[in-house]
């Protein structure tokens, strides 16, 4: 194979992730920053004036130092939204112990994720897109999974009940975000007679407080009370 093809070969590979590489090189001199100072100085930045304002040269200002000199530590600002995305991650510590009432269990850390959403409204943007788990993460996925532990169902609908509620607690999160009241102000319902009926009706008051515990019980139950157990 030629150089010109093996170069061509190895530019096309996919760029490695963040956690597979090691925190520092073996030569050269000891980083003056931790992958977890940089992480802080972005969530800082991020919680004070949203995700746009992350860039690597803003995030080498908070730190006094220059944005060339943070690329000894990531390769790109994808690196530092995973590292900023798995941080935030680890407030969700301590995780809960668990117990028999796996469902109790999940509830708790499915209140925890949506403060932990409420505090840093950008994640709800960044987590769809982080491209592999940090330590945080697999550490939170793998509290749920031992939660889930007294379930006698299949893994992969244990997998899926984890899956839809995290689903759950980024809609409420969103709702909680932006604003929850439906506005028709001057549109013509004319043809639309059940939602104006609908309408002319009393709101009867704020949507019930217990509606995200209900939800996530009503889920979780249905996805995982009635399955099989896993024989694998």
């Amino acid at each position: 194979m030629s150089d010109a093809r093996a170069n061509s070969r190895a530019g096309d590979a996919a760029p490695q992730s963040i956690w597979t590489r090691p925190v520092r090189g073996s030569r050269g001199p000891v980083p003056a920053y931790s992958r977890d100072a940089i992480a802080a100085a972005g969530i800082a930045l991020a919680d004070a004036d949203g995700i746009a304002a992350v860039s690597m040269r803003a995030v080498a200002t908070a730190l006094g130092t220059s944005a060339g000199s943070l690329y000894r530590y990531l390769s790109s600002r994808d690196d530092l939204l995973e590292l900023m995305t798995d941080r935030a991650i680890g407030e969700l510590r301590p995780h809960p112990s668990g117990g028999d009432d796996w469902l109790a269990g999940i509830l708790l850390l499915a209140r925890r994720q949506l403060a932990l959403y409420g505090r840093h409204p950008w994640l709800l943007d960044l987590l769809p897109r982080t491209s592999a788990a940090g330590p945080e993460s697999l550490a939170w996925f793998d509290t749920c999974l031992r939660i889930l532990e007294p379930v006698d169902c299949a893994t992969a609908a244990k997998f899926e009940a984890i899956a839809m509620t995290t689903g759950v607690v980024s809609l409420f999160a969103r709702r909680r975000a932006g604003s929850s009241s439906f506005a028709l102000t001057g549109v013509d319902l004319t043809a639309h007679p059940h939602l104006a009926a609908a309408l002319r009706r009393p709101v009867g008051g704020p949507p019930r407080a217990d509606l995200f515990d209900r939800t996530l019980r009503i889920l979780l139950t249905g996805l995982l009370a009635d399955e099989g157990p896993d024989h694998a």
